[in-house]
């Protein structure tokens, strides 16, 4: 109870610091932030920093405390190990599958970073087949319970 009301303390101050921020921004003219260099760093920056410490602070707090989770729970560690070993293999695969061959533009020359043998092709292929291996499962067991609930109907 007590960890409740500390939680709620501090999502309050998150709260009550974002939304000071917010109206700072719309306490000054629209034109002026615009053309000011100087007041888009006073009011804008503070807002930008602040999000993005946020985000950051709520990556790192959901990494670890998932964690700590795994760590004390071992069987879902090796449930999640064997998911990360599966995801691997497809990893894998995917890298097979992918070709490194030039990327031709539409004028019909090579785009620029795109020649043949290069290792962001290699990496965007293999993303682009890892998406359809993913894809291709997750429809076969959208379909599967699909029919799954048809049977039981």
């Amino acid at each position: 109870m007590k960890s409740n009301k500390i939680l709620n303390i501090i999502i309050a101050a998150v709260a009550l610091v974002g939304a000071f921020l917010f109206v700072k921004i719309f306490m000054e003219d629209t034109e002026a932030i615009e053309t000011s260099v100087e007041l888009q760093n006073s009011v804008i920056s503070p807002i930008i920093y602040y999000s993005t410490f946020l985000l950051i602070a709520g990556v790192v707090i959901a990494v670890l405390l998932s964690l700590w989770s795994l760590i004390r729970n071992p069987e879902n560690l090796k449930k999640t190990l064997l998911g990360l070993a599966v995801l691997a293999v497809l990893l894998i695969v995917a890298n097979f599958l992918s070709d490194s061959e030039a990327v031709i533009n539409a004028a019909g020359g090579i785009s620029p970073g795109g020649e043949e043998g290069s290792s962001i092709n290699k990496w965007v292929g293999t993303g682009i087949w890892y998406s359809l291996i993913l894809g291709g499962i997750a429809s076969l067991f959208f379909v599967y319970d699909l029919v799954k609930g048809l049977i039981k109907s």
